[in-house]
């Protein structure tokens, strides 16, 4: 399985100590045989991250690097239960596309209920479309809900390296990962491979992705690294 792109990973501009820039990401892209590189910095109320400012400006940067085409994105904050993120819509028209995760910075754990909650009701908002790392084991999550969700709004649900990893930098669940897996496969919900790599060194390595998939047959027509197209219908998709 040939996958094209890496849609979540993070430069300098979002802190976490790495210094890496967008063009060291896109040099290790190019070596890794990655052709689009999704640059999904942290949103600003994640501490130590970039400005609205940055967000603002990305659509004035360059389109391929190295030979890579880089898709400009964020990774948003679910901030509460009503949908509220930390980036306006006035700037996320300007972006490529919008992902959403849960952090213990911005949003404090709550029960099972009210954290699907944050994430379904972020997954309403149309430049929104995927969802990071639902497997973390910080935050309890009906995953049943989620995948539900997901199909009912078109967003993509995200198998992240970190998960399945065994050199990830958290803690891992891997039995919810399998369920959501096999509920996307049920349901036919999209699924995005995420490196979620904080500077160069994670870029494009799905080792651990790709076999988890397979051993649970995934389809590979759900996979959308494997097809930038499929990526794209979506993002035109939600827009509507």
């Amino acid at each position: 399985m040939n996958v094209k792109m890496d849609l979540h990973t993070h430069t300098l501009a979002s802190g976490h100590y790495t210094t890496d820039t967008l063009t060291d990401l896109a040099k290790r892209a190019k070596e890794r045989g990655i052709a689009y590189l999704g640059i999904t910095d942290h949103a600003p109320k994640m501490p130590g991250s970039a400005s609205e400012n940055y967000f603002r400006n990305l659509r004035y940067c360059d389109r391929r690097v190295h030979g890579v085409r880089i898709l400009y994105g964020v990774e948003l904050n679910a901030l509460d239960q009503m949908g509220t993120v930390d980036l306006d819509e006035s700037v996320l028209c300007h972006l490529d596309y919008a992902l959403v995760s849960l952090h213990k910075q911005t949003y404090k754990p709550q029960d099972m209920r009210l954290n699907t909650l944050a994430l379904t009701s972020a997954m309403e908002n149309k430049f929104v479309v995927g969802v990071c790392h639902p497997d973390d084991p910080t935050y309890e999550i009906d995953v049943k809900t989620l995948a539900e969700k997901a199909k009912q709004t078109g967003t993509m649900l995200e198998l992240s390296s970190v998960g399945v990893s065994p050199d990830g930098y958290r803690e891992k669940c891997v039995e919810r990962l399998v369920e959501m897996l096999l509920l996307c496969k049920q349901k036919g919900v999209y699924v995005m491979l995420g490196s979620d790599s904080h500077g160069i060194s994670k870029i494009g390595d799905f080792t651990n992705s790709l076999k988890l998939l397979k051993a649970l047959d995934f389809p590979q027509e759900l996979v959308v690294n494997f097809n930038p197209e499929k990526f794209f219908e979506i993002v035109k998709n939600k827009r509507k």
